[in-house]
């Protein structure tokens, strides 16, 4: 071995022992006559000193040496000097006095930074991928992704669950998302699939009787990249026989919660047990079905109050609803209002109405155009007081949701309401089963196909599908949709009558997934599942602006691999061999 010790591990007791060490240089000082390095591997620093008249050799062997060096150090542990101590690391109270030094590689000089923190632009970052995960904050990051699969993997195995690996290539099934397909040499003209996730599979599974199952999976999806989405991602696959609703949401309610204590102890639950929100409720209050609970500044709805007032934009508008950002009537400006009706306006609204609450009277956008009944309703109906700013929005009720949504969300961060050291987790359950497509004049599963609804919901199927009542459940922490998952169909009829409702006809549904319609004729079991995305969970824990912060090798927002130019050309014969 080139080392002994870590440069993380040395204490007060080393002191008096000949240690090796090996690492990166950090940071190189030199005082003159001595020599001081920093020496970093993973673990964590050690100084390394060296004094020219105890050492020559090591010490001119250190004067040639720069930052990103790796070096290997033979030395005698010592504690540093009285007043000396630092700390900021843990190897603080010692030092290496160096006796010999061997360069075992040099570094040309780094395009970033590597020993702080500083800003670097994200492409240049991601294409020198390998120098920006040595950073501290990185391997942090590293470290406790590892920590959280390493828990799951632990968790579960004591709750009876056994890992499977599922295929990488299979056989395309649309599942909302584009697929990424492989084309075959063996099969002209044919393709395998990337898998969006294994649902199928492990579905398959319960019919094989594992019962609990569970992976570390990686899924594919060709869809436009956000700030939470990769075209490849890792989420814990998990399905169980035998199991309703309740059963898989106190489980995986047990396994993050102690996971989280475990991995990330300065993070807060804000509410234990988690509090389980109807997805009407969601919307009604959130205007999202993935709520951040960390502060309240809920939506209202306001459409009675304004109707037949004589303000055209009010009357005729299927919704008005509305937002209190408390306090900002005091501090917000007109210019900064003007920049949230822009804000308003990109996502689809057709303007943006606003009150600001004053020790005597109001000034808004549209008060003239209202009695001073109608204004104190809608002030008193959003709990208006002097200093806040109400916001509304008179649209579409997805347009209104959505926009006053993303208006609560930035300010919960300008107000600094959303504490980022606590976590508010919540289920979000009762989503409807089917979503009417206006454009394909269809009805489209909410969550996946094989999805059950729950059982009271079942005659609906038949007279009105739209009041049908999924039995998915979501995950969701500060905003984030962290899990998805449900009871799924486990009979052959139902699932047939699932699929004619989404417009599937008999001979697509029988070659898309007549290998699953054939299995639920044997014997299969009621069955659920979920699976948490672990990409976005770390990325929680660690305070990390997106998952990009907490991959190893991402692809950037433009879905290429910098570091190694992904996607690439490949040669004509490469394309002949497979019929492309």
């Amino acid at each position: 071995m080139h080392k002994s010790n870590t440069c993380g591990e040395l204490r007060r007791e080393h002191i008096g022992q000949t240690v090796k060490l090996a690492g990166w240089v950090n940071r190189r000082r030199d005082h003159g006559g001595l020599i001081f390095i920093d020496l970093r591997d993973r673990w964590g620093i050690s100084q390394i000193v060296s004094d020219p008249e105890a050492a020559t050799a090591a010490h001119e062997t250190l004067n040639k040496v720069r930052n990103e060096y790796v070096i290997q150090v033979i030395g005698e542990v010592r504690g540093r000097p009285e007043g000396q101590s630092n700390d900021n690391i843990a190897t603080g109270e010692i030092e290496v006095v160096a006796t010999e030094v061997n360069i075992l590689n040099a570094s040309k000089t780094p395009p970033f930074e590597i020993n702080e923190d500083a800003k670097v632009d994200e492409k240049v970052r991601l294409t020198y991928r390998y120098l920006d995960l040595r950073r501290e904050r990185m391997r942090r990051n590293l470290v406790m992704r590892s920590q959280v699969t390493t828990y799951i993997r632990n968790f579960l195995a004591d709750e009876g669950f056994i890992e499977v690996e599922t295929p990488i290539l299979f056989k395309t099934t649309p599942e909302g998302a584009r697929d990424y397909l492989v084309p075959s040499r063996v099969h002209p003209g044919k393709f395998y699939a990337l898998p969006q996730s294994p649902q199928q599979l492990k579905q398959l599974l319960m019919v094989a009787g594992v019962e609990k199952y569970f992976q570390i999976a990686r899924c594919f999806r060709d869809e436009d990249q956000r700030g939470d989405r990769q075209p490849e991602f890792t989420q814990l696959d998990m399905e169980m026989s035998f199991v309703e609703r309740d059963d898989v949401i106190d489980l995986l309610e047990r396994l993050m919660t102690s996971m989280i204590e475990e991995v990330a102890p300065e993070k807060t639950i804000m509410q234990k047990p988690w509090p389980r929100i109807s997805y009407d409720e969601a919307m009604d209050k959130f205007g999202e079905d993935r709520p951040d609970l960390r502060f309240e500044m809920h939506l209202k709805d306001v459409t009675a109050i304004c109707r037949d007032t004589g303000f055209k934009v009010f009357d005729g508008a299927p919704m008005v609803k509305g937002i209190n950002a408390e306090g900002c009537g005091a501090t917000y400006s007109r210019k900064q209002i003007d920049q949230l009706t822009d804000v308003v306006k990109r996502h689809g609204a057709k303007g943006l109405a606003w009150l600001r609450v004053d020790e005597d009277g109001y000034k808004s956008s549209f008060a003239k155009f209202l009695t001073d009944e109608k204004i104190a309703e809608m002030v008193a109906a959003l709990d208006g007081k002097p200093g806040d700013l109400l916001l509304f929005i008179a649209d579409k009720a997805e347009i209104a949701n959505d926009v006053l949504a993303r208006l609560r969300k930035r300010f919960g961060v300008e107000l600094g309401l959303a504490d980022p050291n606590v976590l508010a987790c919540c289920w979000v359950i009762d989503f409807p089963m089917f979503m009417w497509n206006e454009d394909e004049t269809r009805w489209d599963p909410s969550h996946h196909l094989f999805t059950s609804p729950m059982p009271d919901s079942i005659p609906l199927l038949d007279t009105d599908p739209g009041a049908a009542v999924g039995s998915q459940y979501d995950m969701c922490i500060n905003g984030y949709e962290t899990a998805g998952g449900s009871i799924r169909i486990h009979d052959r009829e139902l699932q047939e009558k699932v699929f004619k409702l989404i417009g599937l006809e008999d001979d697509v549904a029988q070659e898309r997934f007549g290998h699953m319609l054939d299995a639920f004729e044997y014997g299969t079991p009621p069955h659920g599942g979920i699976a948490p995305g672990i990409d976005r969970l770390v990325m929680l824990l660690a305070g990390e602006p997106n998952i990009r912060e907490v991959i190893a090798f991402p692809k950037s927002q433009q879905a290429s691999d910098l570091m190694a130019g992904a996607p690439s050309v490949v040669e004509d014969h490469q394309l002949v061999e497979l019929h492309v």
